[in-house]
């Protein structure tokens, strides 16, 4: 099946990227990356990769390995613009998220949020994780005039990560933990009919993270077609319920 994952220029999340990408062409699918230009070749968050505070608050080891292996693909340098995207050709899409200041061209941008809400309509598996979550609140609905999340059970990254990962870093690196004014949670729930029902903020987690053979502290919100997690510590998990939903979907 091919899988559409749309990409910034820069400042990705390497874990929410490189895991999902090596569990679903370790399951044969084929990934096609997106950028707002063709040919682009895009890169990860530098930080995530060497260490957000003293070495500290990166990826992990093994996705940081699987990422080298991403940007020797030839799929991660043959990236498709977002305006020629054809997205009825895509059997998936997967929504990663980041946080530092470039994924403001991906999370704001109208042209990608138009091919998201063409893809949507088309009830194909979606899966979104942290900061990806948002392109889908901020794509609205032409029929309702609201956001395609209105209606779903949903999680993203949650206030009480994000703040406190900003206000450990603040006095060293400024706003780099807070890609927006608004933390991304409170701009979620607003896009939801009813908040208290439908956001799901899962066990409170701050440093543990799932891993390829243990999902005990990872999290993830399953509403039919859709699949959304909170963090990077949710990113094994999370690939292997978007796998369950490609799988049947091909068998639907």
């Amino acid at each position: 099946m091919r899988v559409l994952i749309p990409l910034p220029d820069r400042d990705f999340d390497v874990t929410e990227v490189a895991v999902p990408w090596r569990e679903l062409t370790r399951a044969g699918h084929q990934v096609v990356f997106a950028t707002e230009r063709a040919g682009t070749r895009p890169a990860a968050d530098p930080r995530l990769l060497t260490g957000v505070l003293f070495g500290q608050l990166g990826a992990a080891d093994e996705p940081r390995r699987f990422y080298e292996q991403l940007t020797a693909a030839p799929e991660f340098t043959a990236t498709v613009a977002w305006a020629d995207l054809d997205v009825t050709g895509f059997d998936g899409l997967v929504l990663p998220g980041g946080h530092a200041p470039g994924m403001r061209q991906y999370l704001g941008s109208p042209e990608l949020r138009e091919q998201v809400r063409t893809f949507w309509a088309l009830g194909r598996p979606v899966g979104a994780i942290c900061h990806g979550v948002l392109v889908l609140a901020r794509t609205l609905d032409p029929a309702t005039g609201h956001s395609v999340l209105s209606g779903r059970r949903t999680t993203c990254l949650p206030k009480y990560m994000e703040r406190t990962a900003y206000f450990t870093t603040a006095w060293r690196l400024g706003r780099y933990y807070r890609t927006y004014p608004a933390y991304v949670e409170d701009e979620v729930r607003a896009a939801l009919a009813d908040p208290a029902g439908r956001f799901e903020r899962g066990p409170r987690e701050l440093t543990r993270r799932g891993t390829a053979s243990d999902d005990s502290p990872a999290f993830v919100v399953e509403d039919g077609n859709y699949v959304s997690a909170r963090w990077p510590g949710d990113a094994y998990l999370f690939a292997r319920k978007y796998l369950d939903l490609l799988g049947r979907s091909a068998a639907a």
